[in-house]
């Protein structure tokens, strides 16, 4: 029997071909998949921004005005704007800050615009355990329906771990401000939500807790601590009638952020908040404002590497301009 070795390479090529073409309906399939899961993805975050005009709030989930909500951090930026607005569903507001005289401004403030009671404590959260004994005492006896977990401390700058001034204590700070307090204060406030099974907890966190944050190292990681905090508490005891959510907002236009200028993508403070309130008892993890909503979409099917290096870029950037200015200010 004679060899042809053009039949064997006929053979070799059909063989490729037609294992190319099997590649090819797979590969098409999956594109297929791919664009429909992502199409979808889309479809649903629309669905539950629409939702939440229709469906959502604070005022649908906890039909109890006249008692008390608990915020801290809450005489500047995002916390005075979920005080003022809780206020304006007719709960009584504690408000917890550093600054005594601008806690009275904003009691005095709130009281006036929406004829509700409030309580002030003050209270510096960088002074570690030492101030929870009487925030306890003060909040004995309330009828405490909702906590809003705000208090937040970020860096002054991006910047590397290692060449932060005085990091060790800065650290501590970031720690007792960020996570302890968050701990402590539902720690303080839980057993009575329980005891009455009825109740809210907002956690603000941040978009940087939701992916990691280089330059703001610290800062990202405690965030991301307020994330798994309260998917776990919200496991544990979403059975005995509580709420538990975490706000992750990327730049609003804060003391904090020290961004003045707002835009589309970077709202004022009662601008966010009054979005976020929409998606309470309807999104137990939000980004809490439909451009955010997008800017997270965005970033979660982003690969991993991309966005954090492309966050590194941005974070070396703001940190060179800061420390410009920084700089200018001492010239």
């Amino acid at each position: 029997m004679n060899f042809d070795p053009t039949a064997g390479k006929m053979a070799s090529s059909n063989w490729v071909l037609s294992m190319l073409g099997k590649s090819g309906d797979y590969f098409a399939l999956l594109g297929v998949i791919f664009v429909s899961y992502f199409g979808l993805k889309v479809v649903l975050t629309l669905l539950r921004f629409l939702r939440s005009f229709a469906l959502g709030g604070l005022a649908s989930l906890v039909r109890k005005p006249g008692t008390w909500a608990v915020v801290t951090g809450s005489t500047d930026g995002i916390g005075k704007a979920y005080a003022e607005q809780i206020a304006k569903l007719g709960f009584n507001i504690v408000l917890i800050s550093r600054t005594e005289s601008k806690l009275k401004a904003v009691a005095s403030d709130i009281e006036s615009k929406y004829k509700v009671k409030t309580l002030i404590i003050p209270a510096d959260f960088t002074k570690g355990t030492d101030i929870y004994p009487n925030i306890r005492t003060k909040l004995q006896g309330l009828d405490i329906s909702v906590l809003v977990n705000n208090v937040g401390l970020s860096y002054d700058y991006p910047e590397f771990f290692l060449e932060i001034t005085d990091r060790e204590k800065k650290f501590i700070d970031l720690i007792h401000v960020n996570v302890t307090s968050v701990t402590m204060m539902t720690s303080i406030v839980l057993p009575g939500m329980v005891e009455r099974r009825h109740g809210v907890i907002l956690n603000i966190s941040s978009a940087s807790g939701k992916s990691p944050t280089p330059l703001l190292t610290v800062y990202s990681a405690c965030k991301a601590f307020v994330s798994f905090f309260s998917d776990c508490l919200q496991t544990e005891y979403g059975s005995s009638g509580i709420t538990f959510q975490c706000v992750m907002p990327f730049f609003v236009a804060t003391n904090m952020t020290k961004i003045r200028k707002t835009s589309l993508f970077v709202p004022d403070a009662s601008t966010y908040v009054q979005s976020a309130l929409k998606t309470v008892g309807l999104e137990q993890e939000t980004f809490g404002y439909f451009p955010h909503k997008m800017m997270g979409f965005g970033m979660q099917v982003l690969p991993k590497w991309l966005v954090v290096s492309q966050g590194m870029k941005g974070m070396l950037a703001a940190g060179a301009k800061a420390k410009k200015k920084l700089q200018e200010k001492k010239d």
